[in-house]
């Protein structure tokens, strides 16, 4: 995963040559959603995000003990897992990774899967550690 988001790319050129620091540094945390398609550079964390029953953003601590760090790639350093699934279809094929708990958070990173993923009544969807991993390139 290597797509940033546009209002990121942006956040990135207004620190870089402004020094102005991201409107969401302060927050210790980052938030994986799930999506059922491509949310585009241009979309938010709602935008096509999963809607399966008990769906929701997994929260993931934006230091060393949720990620790891190597040259120019992080993974998650934990598993990564939603909750079980209660009702609904979905298939899920892009994940973000954004600055909100809920709502139109901004989208950092987002991807493809490598496969798609269908989610039904029963099913938890999960990410091993290291499965998730965003490059900088």
């Amino acid at each position: 995963m290597s797509a940033k988001g546009n209002t990121f790319e942006n956040d990135v050129v207004l620190l870089t040559f402004n020094g102005t620091a991201y409107s969401w540094n302060a927050n210790g945390n980052l938030y994986v959603a799930l999506h059922t398609a491509d949310p585009g550079e241009a979309g938010s964390q709602t935008t096509s995000e999963c809607a399966f029953g008990s769906y929701a953003r997994v929260t993931v601590s934006r230091d060393g003990a949720g990620w790891t760090v190597s040259s120019d790639t992080a993974s998650n350093t934990a598993t990564i897992s939603f909750p079980e699934c209660t009702s609904s279809t979905e298939t899920v094929t892009h994940v973000s990774i954004g600055t909100a708990t809920s709502g139109a958070g901004q989208i950092i990173y987002k991807g493809a899967l490598t496969a798609s993923r269908s989610v039904s009544s029963g099913i938890t969807l999960q990410f091993a550690a290291g499965a998730l991993q965003v490059t900088e390139a």
